[in-house]
């Protein structure tokens, strides 16, 4: 399944947030230089979705902020492990974990 990206590179930390359309936004702190920062997107989509990072792939977007990943998923799996993933503007972002 095809997952729509909006890359964030040089980032002062790693995230990945869920937008309101279903792609993802995803900040890494690696520069986009020599697909460095391509590498560390694959790289934080696979950890935020539970899966190893060799099984995402980019197959679109190289050299653009606005991307396509290819992960071995079904649409139905590929979305409950995208509802696990905070909406930003939820007020949940940077929420202290409760006691």
């Amino acid at each position: 399944m095809r997952l729509r990206v909006r890359a964030h590179p040089r980032a002062a930390r790693e995230r990945v947030v869920l937008l309101p359309d279903g792609g993802l936004a995803v900040w890494v702190q690696a520069p986009a230089h020599a697909g460095q920062a391509n590498a560390a997107i694959e790289r934080a989509v696979a950890r935020a979705l539970g899966l190893r990072p060799g099984q995402v792939a980019l197959v679109h977007g190289a050299r653009s902020r606005d991307k396509w990943l290819e992960v071995p998923l079904d649409a139905a799996a590929l979305q409950r492990r995208l509802d696990l993933l905070v909406p930003p503007g939820s007020g949940q972002e940077e929420a202290a974990p409760s006691s």
